[in-house]
């Protein structure tokens, strides 16, 4: 028994070391600013390794908290995750109240002493319409955002009861109210101001440079429509969420360096 467990932190000390060598040679090239991934294929990957789709949900969780330690160590300033669509709540009741049990614990997690956020000093926003959450998630998501809020190296939106849709025609109804508490009858509502107004920008999100779709689906599903501008990488991938790790992710972060480095500079004049 010794023996096994030497070995087995042997193999997870080479393991580590191996992939923090890894992250120190994708840094030296140029690193996204801002990473959205779709957690798309856990019930797939739940039915296919034979467990419950809780299950498969959790694992879920899992590959989101390993990638986020990833793009942390890779000095990326925010990460966006779609957790949970509007649309999710027309699935089947069961599967949706364990969601939210699942996000409630997740967030309450978030909150304890030493946790990644507080360790890399990461800020979290809960972007979606909340009302539509149950108060129980609500209150672990707000009292997670007010225990992170004074941390300033990175941001992690996670995206819950969210479509673009609704951050788009919520962003032009406070358009519409600002004009209107401002006395402008006749002002004209700019993309500029439709943007400041959208939730990952008063979240202090910076522009979508990379959006990852795992599981093999070729579709935003609604997810960050007006963020992923004409310079915003796409990329799709067909391993499952849960089993999506570093492995997967070089490769992206790979031919994102490439078209940086194949992107012609302008010289000033």
């Amino acid at each position: 028994m010794f023996i096994r467990r030497s070995l087995t932190w042997l193999r997870d000390k080479v393991v580590s070391s191996a992939r923090n060598i890894l992250l120190k040679i994708l840094a030296s090239g140029p690193i996204p600013r801002h990473v959205a991934f779709v957690l798309d294929g856990n019930r797939r990957y739940a039915r296919k390794h034979h467990k419950p789709i809780f299950q498969g949900h959790s694992d879920g969780f899992l590959a989101l908290r390993r990638m986020l330690e990833i793009c942390l160590r890779l000095n990326v300033k925010c990460v966006s995750a779609y957790v949970f669509s509007i649309e999710n709540y027309k699935r089947q009741a069961e599967e949706v109240s364990a969601l939210m049990a699942l996000a409630e614990e997740k967030l309450i997690e978030i909150t304890r002493h030493g946790d990644l956020l507080d360790e890399y000093g990461v800020r979290l926003n809960i972007v979606g319409n909340e009302k539509l959450l149950p108060e129980a998630v609500r209150k672990a998501a707000r009292r997670a955002e007010d225990m992170t809020r004074h941390n300033k190296r990175a941001v992690l939106n996670l995206h819950m009861s969210y479509t673009s849709r609704d951050e788009i025609a919520t962003a032009v109804a406070s358009c519409v109210r600002n004009s209107i508490h401002e006395g402008c009858t006749d002002s004209i509502i700019t993309e500029k101001d439709i943007d400041t107004q959208l939730m990952t920008s008063l979240g202090g999100s910076p522009p979508l440079d990379i959006l990852i779709r795992p599981s093999g689906v070729q579709r935003l599903s609604d997810y960050m429509l007006w963020q992923c501008c004409e310079d915003t990488q796409i990329q799709f991938c067909p391993t499952y969420w849960p089993d999506f790790g570093l492995f997967d992710f070089i490769p992206i972060i790979l031919d994102y360096q490439r078209k940086i480095w194949n992107t012609p500079r302008r010289i000033s004049v």
